[in-house]
């Protein structure tokens, strides 16, 4: 059995309010972490955000291994109710990036989804084994040859993303992990916004990862960094994180939940 251990963080950066939401739930053998970064304005994004997180944590609650087999079917089914939610105001155009984690801790395995360009960061021993890739305008002049990976970050159209929720669905991309990835104990998982991605590279994060000994301690290591990036200016993005490490220790609780943003 393997059993994890969890830590968040939801920063408002330089914004006047935090339109990113986290979460987890745990359900017997299950764990399932999402996060989502809202947009739409005048509170619409922290809106959309806060109500794909919760409509996820509750379908895992509900049935976690029906959840588990039907990723995709679920965060479209979230996306329709995210449509139905909108109204004349600050929701009439609210979006959302979202990216969800599920493992099955008695077969030790792992799948994921996501939707925009919140990313999902899988390591092991030091390496990085998956990362999800961005549905934004950028990734796809990278994937066609156009860009290199490293222009992503620095490109003035970087944040235009060609896929989110809260989008008709004959429009949406979500993707998800084909087979199962099979765990094992030290696996760390990494859940995060472009407000934390845009300032760390792959080799931070390892490095970071490398000389924390908590899910706690890294998280707070990069909180440091991306404060330390992003002074001295008084705008950038809000930043929001899941951290997950896997271990072979007993789980200590039988359920549990917890959600920030």
């Amino acid at each position: 059995m393997l059993a994890m251990e969890i830590d968040l963080m939801s920063e408002r950066g330089g914004r006047r309010y935090n339109e990113d939401a986290c979460g987890h739930v745990q359900v017997d053998d299950w764990l399932c972490c999402a996060l989502a970064d809202g947009a739409g304005g005048h509170g619409g994004g922290d809106v959309a955000a806060r109500l794909v997180v919760r409509e996820l944590l509750s379908a895992f609650a509900q049935g976690p291994a029906e959840a588990a087999l039907a990723l995709k079917p679920v965060v479209c089914g979230i996306n329709e109710l995210l449509i139905g939610q909108r109204a004349p105001g600050p929701t009439q155009n609210m979006h959302t990036t979202v990216v969800c984690l599920v493992i099955d801790a008695h077969e030790h395995t792992a799948r994921w989804a996501h939707a925009g360009d919140s990313r999902l960061y899988w390591f092991r021993e030091g390496q990085l084994m998956d990362r999800t890739r961005d549905h934004s305008l950028v990734q796809s002049l990278v994937d066609a040859g156009v860009w290199h990976q490293d222009d992503i970050k620095s490109h003035a159209r970087g944040n235009e993303l060609i896929s989110a929720l809260g989008i008709d669905a004959a429009d949406l991309t979500v993707s998800v992990t084909g087979e199962p990835a099979h765990l094992e104990a030290g696996d760390a998982f990494l859940l995060c916004t472009d407000g934390c991605w845009e300032y760390l590279d792959d080799s931070t994060l390892l490095q970071s990862l490398s000389a924390a000994d908590s899910p706690s301690r890294w998280l707070a290591d990069l909180k440091a960094r991306i404060e330390l990036a992003t002074q001295p200016r008084s705008s950038h993005d809000n930043f929001t994180a899941v951290a997950v490490w896997v271990s072979v220790a007993p789980p200590s609780t039988a359920g549990s939940v917890e959600m920030r943003g």
